[in-house]
């Protein structure tokens, strides 16, 4: 049974056409925007800072989305993919993002828009992705600038999927 429970008097705002997994827990000050999808397993607790989730973004099976109390909220904006089984702690996600499996970024990261984290980066403190970037590895770094062709291919395909793929589940 999917858990979505106010913390401290904030209550998660989430807009009607969202999927949420029957599993998944969404607790305290969150806002989920219009076509977003939250699978299997994932977590997303607005408990020590806001979470704010913009538009078409989808959060896929075993993702943990927190914060830093009293410090750095979570923002992640327009047409974003979280890939399964990654961290987003206390950073801003611009839009037209890819963030890959099993990745993690961490606090008070900035990810600029049209950018990819590659599946198992860790994307350390402080780190400021550039658009249009390729990020990978441990600690993650730059690997080379996105072409306009997995914009289109990876990060525009996997979101549009992702409206797709929910639309399956819902009743």
């Amino acid at each position: 049974m999917k858990i979505i429970k106010p913390v401290n008097g904030k209550h998660p705002q989430i807009s009607n056409d969202c999927f949420i997994a029957e599993n998944a827990t969404i607790v305290g000050e969150v806002f989920i925007g219009k076509q977003c999808s939250v699978w299997f397993n994932t977590v997303i607790r607005g408990d020590v800072h806001f979470i704010k989730i913009g538009n078409k973004v989808n959060i896929q099976d075993g993702t943990v989305i927190h914060a830093t109390f009293q410090k750095s909220p979570t923002t992640i904006g327009n047409n974003v993919s979280i890939g399964h089984n990654a961290i987003v702690h206390g950073c801003t996600i611009h839009d037209n993002v890819l963030i890959g499996m099993g990745s993690i970024v961490m606090d008070d990261c900035v990810i600029e828009s049209n950018s990819i984290i590659a599946a198992g980066a860790v994307v350390t403190k402080n780190t400021y992705v550039e658009s249009g970037s390729i990020y990978a590895g441990v600690p993650a770094k730059k690997i080379k600038n996105i072409s306009k062709e997995l914009i289109s291919g990876e990060i525009d395909r996997i979101a549009n999927n992702y409206v797709e793929y929910s639309s399956w589940f819902k009743e």
